[in-house]
């Protein structure tokens, strides 16, 4: 089932929004300018809102897609598409996480990187 939005975590290393709106704008079509709002970035690529937050959790960009009208059925998908893109650690949920499943569950990351792929635990909070 197809996720309602998208959101994964990019490590705080050598990408920016800019490296992100040129990724999007290859996957998704052409980004708009940019808009800041306090620490927040929010532009459109192609049709869909996204949200760019600097150091989120830590050291650790969320990256917010606002759609189900993406190339990726879910955040995992995308996760590999943004390590294959820009070469950065990415960090997702395994799945649409729902408050019923309590916190152990939302401690639960997959973390792609140069290492491969592994299930990890990741408190956030």
């Amino acid at each position: 089932m197809r996720q309602p939005d998208i959101e994964i975590y990019l490590k705080d290393a050598d990408v920016d929004h800019k490296a992100i709106a040129a990724w999007l704008g290859t996957a998704l079509g052409s980004c708009s300018d940019w808009v800041q709002k306090g620490q927040t970035y929010k532009c459109k690529a192609g049709s869909v809102p996204v949200t760019w937050l600097p150091k989120a959790v830590g050291k650790w960009n969320s990256l917010f897609l606002d759609s189900d009208q993406t190339p990726w059925e879910d955040d995992i998908a995308c996760a590999r598409a943004a390590f294959a893109a820009l070469n950065v650690e990415v960090r997702c949920a395994p799945g649409t996480w729902v408050e019923e499943e309590g916190e152990e569950s939302a401690d639960r990351w997959i973390r792609i990187s140069a290492d491969g792929e592994e299930e990890i635990t990741w408190k956030t909070a």
